[in-house]
Parts: structure tokens; sequence; C-alpha cells
């Protein structure tokens, strides 16, 4: 049940992962120093990332599976 669950969500969980990682670099590098509610807490911004990357990528694959 649960391995079938994360075969169906791989590219979820890849995105999740990859827009974590997207995410905290984009703090380390970019960030913003007072202000920023996303940007200013690597926190922040790496939750950010990881929903986003999440939503990215299984739109696609929802696009993927549709044809």
């Amino acid at each position: 049940m649960i391995k079938s669950f994360i075969t169906s969500n791989k590219f979820a969980f890849i995105g999740t992962a990859v827009g974590l990682l997207v995410g905290y670099i984009y703090y380390q590098q970019i960030g913003c120093v007072d202000g920023c509610t996303i940007t200013g807490d690597p926190l922040n911004s790496s939750l950010y990332g990881a929903l986003m990357g999440g939503i990215a990528l299984s739109m696609l694959d929802a696009k993927k599976k549709e044809k």
C-alpha cells in the first residue's frame, strides 16, 4: 500500500526534494536580510521551495497521465 503510494507520487516527492534544496540555495545566495517573510529565513525559504517544487512536478505528472 505504501509502496504503491510512493511510486504513484514519485514526481511530487522528487519535486519536493529538489524544491527544498533550491529554496535553501536561494536563501543562501540571494536571500533578504531585513523584512522579507519568505527569503529572510532559511526554513521558510526551504519550505516554500519544497511546496512549489512538489506542486510543479505533480502538475506535470498529472498532465502526462492524462495523455
